[in-house]
């Protein structure tokens, strides 16, 4: 009986090894096989109106899970002035999540980016092995439209002074038209 019980609570530790306190969804996928579709949910810990949502695959019988995975961060709450204030506005941004994928250096990162321009959000959500890179990524923007961020940033911003000059423009002549292209440049 007591083999029994030990061998019943042995298997409780093992399923709870497993569980994560931001999982809100787990998929199997399939009966003969160990790997899980898990769902977690995330909150930015610095602009916490902001809410990611990450599916990834983990196989438990094995020693790294898949590279693979998908990201949706959408706004759940306000976006203040404040928050944005400590957000790192450099162009590789910074982590804001970090999850071991395996027990050799491979890890799951998302990293925050802030483009200027747009007044967004960007998560972008890849896995990597810390010796030889994995390129497989997802990205989920949040347009800071509509928030309290957003009206702080276009009041800070000074609008150029429209002149009688500036309004007029040019004719444009042959040569200009050719240049003329409507296909967007990246």
């Amino acid at each position: 009986m007591k083999k029994l019980a030990t061998l019943g609570t042995c298997l409780i530790a093992l399923t709870l090894v497993g569980c994560d306190k931001n999982e809100v969804g787990d998929v199997s996928l399939g009966l003969f096989t160990t790997k899980d579709i898990k769902i977690n949910t995330l909150v930015d810990p610095e602009v916490t109106g902001v809410t990611c949502h990450v599916a990834s695959i983990e196989a438990d019988l094995d020693l790294a899970d898949p590279s693979d995975s998908a990201i949706s961060c959408r706004q759940t709450g306000e976006i203040t002035p404040e928050m944005l204030a400590n957000v790192d506005r450099s162009k590789s941004g910074e982590i804001v999540f970090k999850k071991s994928k395996s027990i050799l250096f491979k890890t799951m990162k998302i990293r925050r980016i802030y483009d200027e321009k747009s007044k967004t959000l960007m998560y972008v959500s890849y896995s990597t092995k810390e010796t030889s890179g994995s390129y497989k990524h997802s990205l989920s923007t949040v347009p800071l439209w509509g928030t309290k961020a957003y009206a702080a940033l276009v009041a800070n911003e000074t609008l150029p002074e429209v002149t009688e000059s500036s309004t007029s423009q040019p004719s444009m002549t042959t040569e200009d038209e050719s240049e003329k292209s409507s296909d967007p440049i990246f």
